[in-house]
């Protein structure tokens, strides 16, 4: 699902206008991002939970010379999908 796509099928449920839904979808995501830009922890019931982990630097090979490398340290965000997302995914 792409956000325009996002966009609509949230106008569509919520019984509100594609311009309203599109400012709705963009200050969710904003604050999301703004949350985890502070490191802060994210979670949506019945969606799951956004963290921000820290990944250690490590050796790393360029592929196209097999020269070894050092990849850096970095911030990485990492989603833990919630117990009823994960029931309804595997529903038989």
């Amino acid at each position: 699902m792409t956000k325009s796509e996002l966009i609509s099928k949230t106008a569509e449920k919520a019984g509100i206008t594609k311009a309203a839904a599109e400012r709705a979808v963009n200050a969710a995501i904003e604050a999301m991002v703004e949350a985890l830009s502070k490191g802060e922890r994210v979670a949506i019931p019945g969606l799951g939970v956004f963290n921000v982990r820290q990944r250690k630097a490590r050796k790393g090979r360029n592929p196209r010379t097999g020269k070894e490398i050092t990849i850096p340290a970095r911030k990485v965000v990492a989603f833990t999908a919630a117990k009823s997302l994960k029931e309804t995914l595997n529903k038989k």
